[in-house]
């Protein structure tokens, strides 16, 4: 055997017996890998631009948003549909990142304890809405989601929503100064129930 093959023998089996170099290096290849899949996406249109139409939440859709947060709609509904005909059928227009680019964080994931919510926007009426989150039973009677009566009683906070939409302009959402000076009469006088159906019924709304 050359010294050359020797060498290269030796290397190979000094990195299979050495752990924390193994970890190390596969560290490294894995970190380069998602370097190159994800950085072009920054510079690309198609996932860093809004799509036609597309505007920034009121202060009471951004109120209602951040309620589906809190309570922990996310784990059950997932807000991506995927360019499968199996769902296009059954929720329409698959998801495009453009549609999400003034969320922060958005919303995509694919758990389906319940169904997508994504094309959700006015499908059902806000009495629907009022009478599932109350009792989904109502309407629904296998359903396992549990009831939200709170939500109809517990007032929307007016003094968040300013602070809230300027925060949110730092990172891009193109928010005016009339929005958010005007966020806390908007949601004066608004249930959290009120908030969280406006959410609602704008989702997937710019693109059907």
């Amino acid at each position: 055997m050359s010294e050359k093959q020797s060498n290269q023998g030796f290397s190979h089996e000094m990195i299979e017996t050495n752990n924390l170099l193994m970890i190390v290096l596969i560290l490294m290849v894995i970190a380069f890998g998602g370097i190159v899949e994800i950085v072009p996406l920054f510079f690309q249109k198609s996932t860093t631009e809004p799509i036609k139409g597309l505007l920034p939440y009121t202060a009471l859709q951004l109120a209602g948003r951040d309620i589906y947060e809190r309570e922990g709609c996310y784990n059950c509904h997932s807000q991506m549909i995927r360019p499968f005909r199996s769902e296009t059928l059954r929720y329409g227009h698959y998801s495009v990142a453009g549609e999400f680019v003034y969320d922060h964080p958005f919303q995509w994931g694919s758990k389906r304890t319940g169904p997508d919510l994504h094309r959700v926007g006015g499908k059902y009426s806000d009495e629907w809405h009022r009478i599932h989150l109350h009792n989904p039973r109502d309407l629904v009677p296998e359903s396992i989601m549990p009831a939200y009566p709170w939500l109809e009683k517990n007032m929307v906070d007016p003094q968040q929503m300013a602070p809230h939409m300027q925060a949110l302009r730092t990172v891009g959402v193109p928010y005016t100064d009339a929005q958010i000076s005007g966020a806390a009469a908007e949601v004066t006088g608004k249930t959290e129930q009120d908030a969280l159906i406006a959410y609602l019924q704008i989702l997937g709304t710019n693109l059907k």
